[in-house]
């Protein structure tokens, strides 16, 4: 989005990190002939070059609503491809309209380079006059100079946006504060947290009727990445899951349309092994299911997405973003759990922008990923809710996420809400399939994210198992403060700590979950 600065200054806000969304347990059959794109062959030689975007190329049922089978199954073998991106065009973009925005955007950067050369230019030129002159009198040229240049208007005559000056930014290498939340842990004051927001603008799900589900193999390991599915008289129920990496899920029946049975069969499958239990709606106890024989350790596998508000008013975050996220990619690799990382980068803005979603899949090069992220400029927005629904359908159903046992992560950095006028595909739809394909969301708000957008980010990272996190400041309503405690989020009993740090312990917190091996 973009705002007048002067309401919500700059910064620090982050986006170290950052990506899920999140939401649709309805798109596509259990058979491979579905319509999404089909994962990219691996390739063990990386293309350096940054990758330029290539047309939307995606099918029109990206934009179907819910459908009555659940996602595909995650299924790439591996990461190591080369650089992939693929934009996606806004409803009723077309080709000329992209061209159009493109060119308008190549011609303003071009215009700004160009003014930055020319302030580089007569700086150079006003200090080589003023070196000239340097203990003598100002020469003819200096003089003439001088004489040419407006006064400034009297200070009572100035500008008022002239006096305020840009919006303050915080310090480069000062720290970014961020609290989280687990509403999955203190779920209690999250149902207390709804009601007291129920008349947001929101599409609000039925969350309040919930069961945890744990599956182990028959050593008493938890069962990551075990597939989930509900049945009530010999069919599935619109309801799918998958285990995370401490073999746990939460199970929300409320969330299905028409309501849920009072009695239904969890079905769980993992290597060829189907468990069973039984779900009877009100009941108290936690379910357990322990399949029949012992599943191979694995490493970790992560699967690592920044899902970024790339407007105008994210220039700061991104900044951050690029310049942590080499840090943070170390800081994660170091883990105990070592793990094979993949990360992904998915880029949204709004209608009428140079681009409205951009998606940079899976990959290993570190290298190769950072020349994306560091190519990515804030720009464009202008109303307050942005492209959010459709870049989160775009990280949870048209990515390369690696299959069996892999754990998936999206890191959604971002200060606005979604745009609810716009149509499908919608976030709570996405978040259902987030669940399905076992996706966590860790949703960051950064400053200026209003009521609406905090329910949202909240309401997506409860369901999908993943935390909210906000920034934090030394004066809850001032940004420019600098870093401190206080936020004003509707959240209480939150920890505090620089924000890089916090997501590498997210993601720590989260690999140390599953069995050793």
């Amino acid at each position: 989005m973009t705002l007048p600065s002067s309401l919500f200054p700059r910064w620090l806000r982050p986006a170290g990190l950052a990506a899920v969304s999140l939401l649709s347990a309805c798109s596509v059959g259990w058979s491979e002939a579905h319509d999404w794109v089909s994962p990219a062959p691996a390739r063990s030689e990386v293309v350096r070059p940054l990758p330029r975007p290539t047309g939307p190329g995606w099918a029109s049922a990206l934009w179907a609503g819910p459908q009555s089978g659940p996602p595909a199954n995650p299924d790439a073998r591996d990461c190591d491809r080369a650089p992939q991106a693929v934009e996606l065009d806004g409803p009723g973009d077309g080709q000329t309209a992209r061209r159009e925005r493109r060119e308008r955007y190549r011609g303003d950067a071009e215009r700004d380079d160009g003014d930055r050369r020319a302030d580089r230019h007569g700086a150079a030129k006003a200090a080589a006059e003023s070196a000239a002159v340097a203990g003598g009198a100002p020469s003819e040229s200096a003089a003439a100079v001088r004489n040419s240049a407006p006064a400034a208007p009297p200070l009572a005559q100035a500008d008022e946006r002239t006096l305020a000056g840009p919006a303050p930014s915080r310090p480069r290498d000062e720290p970014v504060s961020a609290g989280v939340v687990d509403d999955n842990a203190d779920f209690g004051a999250y149902l207390a947290y709804r009601a007291r927001n129920e008349h947001l603008p929101v599409r609000a799900r039925d969350v309040q009727e919930r069961y945890r589900l744990t599956v182990h193999d028959a050593a008493g390991r938890p069962v990551a990445d075990a597939q989930v599915s509900l049945h009530a008289d010999g069919r599935a129920l619109p309801l799918w899951a998958r285990t995370d990496a401490g073999g746990q899920v939460w199970l929300h029946p409320g969330v299905m349309p028409g309501g849920a049975p009072a009695l239904m069969e969890v079905q769980v499958r993992k290597g060829g092994t189907v468990g069973r239990a039984l779900l009877q709606r009100g009941q108290r106890d936690a379910l357990q299911v322990r399949l029949d024989r012992d599943l191979p350790l694995q490493r970790a596998r992560l699967d690592l997405v920044f899902l970024v508000d790339a407007t105008g008013s994210m220039a700061d975050e991104i900044d951050k973003l690029k310049r942590s996220m080499r840090s943070m990619a170390d800081q994660i690799a170091r883990l105990p759990s070592r793990p094979d990382t993949c990360f992904a980068l998915v880029a949204y803005r709004d209608r009428g922008d140079a681009f409205f979603v951009r998606a940079h899949d899976f990959g290993k090069d570190l290298d190769a990923f950072q020349r994306s992220l560091g190519a990515l400029q804030a720009g464009g927005g202008g109303d307050y809710p942005e492209a959010l629904n459709e870049a989160l359908h775009t990280a949870v159903h048209r990515l390369s996420w690696r299959g069996d046992g892999a754990t998936r992560l999206v890191v959604l950095v971002a200060d606005a809400p979604p745009h609810l006028d716009y149509g499908a595909p919608w976030y709570d739809d996405d978040m259902q399939g987030a669940l399905a394909r076992g996706i966590k969301l860790f949703a960051v708000g950064a400053s200026g994210l209003d009521p609406t957008g905090e329910y949202v980010f909240r309401q997506a990272a409860q369901y999908t198992g993943g935390r909210f996190v906000f920034l934090t400041y030394a004066k809850a309503d001032d940004p420019s403060s600098g870093p401190g405690r206080e936020t004003s989020h509707d959240v209480g009993n939150y920890s505090v700590e620089s924000l890089d740090r916090l997501v590498v312990r997210l993601v720590r917190e989260e690999l140390a979950r599953r069995p050793a091996g």
